[in-house]
């Protein structure tokens, strides 16, 4: 009679060459996606600079730029839920076109936009209250 390991990720592995692969792979994306963010945040600020203006849309793209470190941060620290940073990023980017469209949009079009950020708040709230539980 076989004992079955009370763990099943204990069944698996952890070092094998595939999961250290995949690891590796993951590591190196993040690390590119970090600092593709920086650059492009870089660049936003230099733009902004030489504009010697700042614009609302500047502001929720440097957010945009803040949610993508943050959940970055999610990830290598473990704290909080790696669920609710892309839903956060979603809600900014469709408050930001809401912002940069808004004047040329259908009124229907913005209520659907509006409900669209409601609907991820109530997601972003159900996410983080159930990891609590």
């Amino acid at each position: 009679m076989s004992v079955q390991p009370a763990d099943a990720s204990a069944a698996l592995p952890g070092d094998s060459f595939a999961v250290r692969g995949f690891h590796l792979i993951e590591h190196i994306l993040l690390i590119l996606v970090a600092l593709m963010t920086l650059a492009a945040a870089g660049i936003e600020v230099w733009g902004i600079l030489a504009a010697r203006t700042i614009s609302l849309a500047d502001i929720l793209l440097m957010f945009l730029y803040t949610e993508v470190i943050g959940m970055i941060a999610v990830f290598y620290t473990g704290r909080g839920s790696p669920f609710v940073y892309p839903i956060f990023i979603a809600i900014t980017a469709l408050a930001r076109l809401i912002v940069l469209q808004g004047k040329d949009m259908a009124p229907d079009k913005i209520l659907f936009e509006a409900g669209a950020i409601l609907l991820l708040a109530i997601a972003a709230v159900v996410i983080t209250r159930a990891g609590r539980a």
